[in-house]
């Protein structure tokens, strides 16, 4: 089995992919990166404000930018934002440079850990419509990039990340040192 140094959390906004992403980093002795994060200390500026600016097409293009050159650096967790599967050339990156898990969570979920952020992509209309709408865009491609599916309802993030540290060691997919 091939054991990789380099896992990508995708998965819509609410799955967890920053709170678990920390604790699996930490549990497997590897650097965790926001995305996002990354690119708003890259800017200088939070993601609002380069939506504001330069719209969604020139945060997605910064975005690819950033996705690209992270996903050649070892020894990473990686948390991407929930959009950034949409660019196939993301796709091709992820899928060929690492593991990719992805974070799945129910619409109520998500909306529950949503509620009262600054999401440019939730602005505008119902959260709930909106979240429906993107989960039907980006489900599929979700699930066709995932090496691994966890579902994050029930679970803490910490026994989350453990859990799945554990079974990622065991299985011999990442190497535990």
């Amino acid at each position: 089995m091939k054991s990789y140094d380099r896992i990508f959390l995708v998965g819509p906004m609410g799955a967890g992919k920053t709170t678990i992403g920390r604790r699996l980093a930490s549990r497997l002795h590897l650097e965790f990166i926001d995305l996002d994060s990354a690119l708003e200390e890259r800017t200088g500026v939070d993601i609002p404000r380069i939506f504001d600016i330069e719209g969604e097409s020139g945060f997605r293009r910064r975005e690819s930018q950033l996705l690209d050159e992270l996903t050649q650096r070892k020894g990473i967790v990686l948390a991407t934002g929930g959009g950034a599967v949409i660019d196939p050339n993301n796709q091709r990156h992820l899928g060929a440079r690492g593991l990719v898990i992805y974070l799945r969570a129910t619409l109520d979920t998500q909306i529950k850990r949503t509620h009262g952020t600054n999401r440019p992509m939730l602005n505008g209309e119902d959260p709930a419509t909106r979240l429906s709408a993107l989960m039907q865009t980006r489900g599929p491609i979700y699930e066709a990039l995932a090496d691994r599916v966890i579902d994050t309802e029930d679970g803490h993030p910490e026994r989350l990340a453990e859990d799945l540290a554990r079974a990622l060691e065991e299985s011999g997919i990442v190497d535990p040192h």
